[in-house]
């Protein structure tokens, strides 16, 4: 069948779950059948969100081929399975700095360049992806900020432009909010009213309207909001604060959602799937009762600058028959006079990944306490290299070593500057970006981990790299490397044996962790932790 085109925006606030409702909708696609992909366009102008402080916009994702980019895509990836690439996220930046390089290649012939048509047709052509010729079912494509937002004018005029030239086989979904008003003791539609009709003045009729709820909206409400937004009743559906994410999908599904999207494309809709994989996990995470508390030692307090780690945990927690309970732990406050108090009552620890100077003392400080107490302890990227820096420091006896990040005057740089990054002075987009391989060591806690061959493929994101020079050194004094970049020799993965589970890894195993196959790596560390946990 032709590719069928699935526009989700947004409207009255930021920060509703267009990502979650994007993801949802694939979801549901996927199990009937269909092959579907999702893409992230966002108004901002930044080329991707590599170089963006997490404060400003979450987690920073990276794809299999090296983009990085929105956290959204990491939550298409755990709903569908699908690899995202550097195609599925689009910023304006991108778009404009696409179009200037072919104003000045001279590929315009003379003409004034414009936003429409030069930057709208751009986006449209992205938007559409015909060129990469995925053999897809259906393209969601889900565009950042909110409705009115000046930014993101050129993205809806493509949306319209589209719209019209697609006919049947594009569909409009407009996420909007419904607040409840304590003091009137009321459910308001009021600025459902108004996003929609700022829509409609853009050109854009939405098909559905998914209404953001924090209590539950009675068949009178849609039905007012269906008369005074011209959307046929069946096509307004309610988006309830839910238990968990993962229970989004059976709630839209339950709505009929994918239903009405497939009658207003024209496809006959058939039965609904059974997604029993989907429904067994939401059983096992209601049915879990013993809980697990994991310490998060970073510098971001911010949910969602973690958001990969905190949901590969949440997965690998519930295939375990447990919940993880998750506590931040600013690594700014962590002192050695404090860390048996900060780290209390924790079953794990996550050193957690990061840049800068900023708390670099107080991870070291949790590392050299959970190594010394044999409290399991997982380091990811920035993470591994503070487990390998406090070891140097407290058994090799190297009481300067640091990272070249943090002390390029050290003595002993057990953590260099990778050597293709030293003639590199643009920050963007250029450090070790994507998937590479991994030679596992057979016998190794993380061989065991994987359970598979001893080749794997992890996602990076880094500059500094372990440094090869006092291999030796650390193999003699019970620090292993256990997983190595067979191509570049790099060092990927280190563990302690002597520890119930000591491991840290240069790659963000997060990365590749869905709903339905959860890292191996995170599965093993919730294991260590909840042995010997009771019920809550």
């Amino acid at each position: 069948m032709e590719t069928k085109y699935i526009f989700v925006t947004g409207g009255v606030v930021s920060s509703l779950g267009k990502g979650i409702i994007s993801a949802s909708i694939g979801k549901l696609l996927q199990a009937r059948g269909y092959k579907v992909t999702i893409q992230k366009f966002d108004p901002y102008i930044n080329i991707d969100p590599g170089t963006l402080n997490p404060y400003e916009h979450g987690e920073c994702y990276v794809t299999v081929d090296g983009m990085e980019t929105d956290l959204d895509l990491g939550h298409y990836e755990r709903f569908t399975g699908i690899e995202t690439t550097r195609d599925n996220s689009i910023t304006t930046g991108r778009i404009y700095k696409t179009v200037i390089d072919r104003e000045r290649h001279g590929d315009y012939l003379g003409k004034t360049i414009q936003v429409v048509p030069h930057i709208t047709d751009e986006i449209k052509r992205r938007m559409l992806r015909e060129e990469l010729n995925e053999g897809l079912d259906f393209v969601i494509t889900e565009v950042g900020g909110t409705i009115g937002d000046i930014e993101s004018a050129p993205f809806m005029e493509a949306i319209r432009q589209l719209r019209w030239q697609l006919g049947r086989n594009a569909v409009c979904v407009h996420l909007t909010y419904v607040p409840y008003l304590k003091a009137a003791d009321e459910l308001k539609t009021k600025p459902t009213q108004h996003s929609v009709k700022e829509l409609q003045s853009m050109g854009i009729q939405p098909d559905i309207l998914v209404l953001r709820t924090e209590r539950h909206l009675n068949d009178g409400l849609r039905m007012k909001v269906a008369s005074f937004c011209n959307v046929d009743l069946e096509c307004v559906v309610q988006s309830e604060d839910m238990p968990s994410i993962y229970e989004v999908p059976v709630s839209m599904q339950r709505q009929g959602l994918d239903a009405a999207i497939m009658r207003k494309i024209g496809i006959p809709v058939g039965e609904t799937p059974t997604m029993k994989s989907w429904h067994d996990y939401i059983q096992k995470q209601r049915n879990a009762t013993r809980e697990v508390h994991i310490g998060l030692v970073g510098k971001y307090a911010l949910q969602d600058a973690y958001k990969s780690i905190r949901e590969s945990l949440t997965l690998a927690g519930i295939y375990n028959d447990v919940k993880v309970r998750l506590h931040f732990v600013n690594s700014e406050d962590i002192m050695k006079e404090n860390v048996a108090e900060k780290l209390d009552g924790m079953a794990g620890v996550i050193i957690c990944p990061g840049f800068g100077q900023r708390g670099i003392e107080g991870k070291l400080v949790a590392a050299h306490y959970t190594r010394t107490h044999d409290i399991p302890t997982f380091g990811i990227c920035l993470g591994m290299q503070m487990m390998v820096i406090e070891f140097a420091r407290n058994v090799l006896g190297y009481a300067d070593a640091n990272s070249c990040e943090m002390d390029a005057q050290t003595t002993h740089p057990v953590i260099d500057l990778m050597e293709e990054q030293k003639s590199i002075t643009q920050m963007g987009g250029t450090m070790r970006l994507g998937a590479y391989d991994c030679e596992l060591q057979p016998g190794s806690r993380t061989f065991e981990a994987y359970g598979r061959d001893t080749l794997i493929k992890e996602r990076h994101r880094h500059r500094y790299e372990f440094n090869n020079a006092y291999l030796d050194e650390y193999e003699k004094a019970g620090m292993k490397c256990v997983g190595v970049n067979p191509a570049a020799n790099l060092v990927e993965i280190v563990e302690i044996p002597d520890k119930r589970w000591y491991i840290g890894t240069q790659f963000h195993p997060e990365y590749s962790s869905t709903v339905l196959h959860p890292h191996p790596l995170f599965m093993s560390f919730i294991k260590t932790c909840s042995d010997g946990t009771v019920e809550a």
